[in-house]
């Protein structure tokens, strides 16, 4: 059986942006991937609302907030892992941090490298990872002061996650080619976007680890 973790923002957790609650297991894309991948994966779904690549946030709990620092302990629990999936970097874009795509694609970097020396993965050696862009903000309401800015920032990342992808030899999948942020809020996916996610990923997830290059 395949081990795959899932680590991600309020988007892996499954945040419903009509009812601000979380999608049913079914519904949201790390239950869809394991719905499509069958017995012989086992998908483990590490979602955090508010989660960032390496920044503590000062308005939402500070440290528990900030990726780079749950995710040592969340790799070793759930070791040995085949294939890490990172979905990072929207809440990043939030005026508070003030940081560019480029430092959020380097601080993505920063989490590979975390995820690459654990010997999280088969026989303490590496995981593969599959880096996820998440896909540009849409129109924002309430969260439009949050984040100030953010929405042409985000246009830019899937480039600078491209880049840091191939810097580390990792896989590499630009959500915003088969998913758009919901319309309501501009920030979380309806739940017809994580049936689709789920399934895109799940072909990428059979791709990397029954076919590696």
């Amino acid at each position: 059986m395949y081990t795959v973790l899932c680590y991600g923002d309020s988007n892996t957790y499954g945040r419903d942006p009509v009812t601000k609650k979380r999608l049913a297991r079914d519904v949201r894309w790390p239950g869809v991937l394991q719905n499509e991948l069958g017995n012989d994966y086992y998908v483990i779904e590490e979602g955090l609302n508010g989660r960032t690549t390496v920044w503590d946030d000062p308005v939402r709990g500070h440290a528990k907030r900030n990726g780079s620092k749950y995710l040592l302990p969340c790799l070793e629990s759930h070791s040995p892992i085949d294939l890490v999936i990172v979905m990072l970097g929207t809440n990043d874009l939030k005026a508070r941090y003030s940081v560019t795509p480029y430092d959020i694609a380097q601080s993505l970097g920063s989490l590979i490298e975390i995820i690459l020396k654990n010997g999280c993965g088969i026989d303490d050696g590496p995981p593969q990872i599959l880096i996820l862009t998440p896909p540009p903000l849409g129109t924002l309401k309430e969260w439009a002061e949050t984040f100030s800015g953010g929405v042409e920032k985000s246009k830019k990342l899937a480039g600078y996650y491209r880049s840091i992808s191939e810097q580390y030899g990792c896989s590499f999948f630009d959500t915003s080619t088969v998913i758009h942020c919901s319309s309501i809020d501009g920030l979380h996916f309806d739940p017809e976007e994580h049936q689709t996610l789920g399934k895109a990923v799940a072909k990428e997830v059979t791709r990397i680890l029954n076919h590696p290059e």
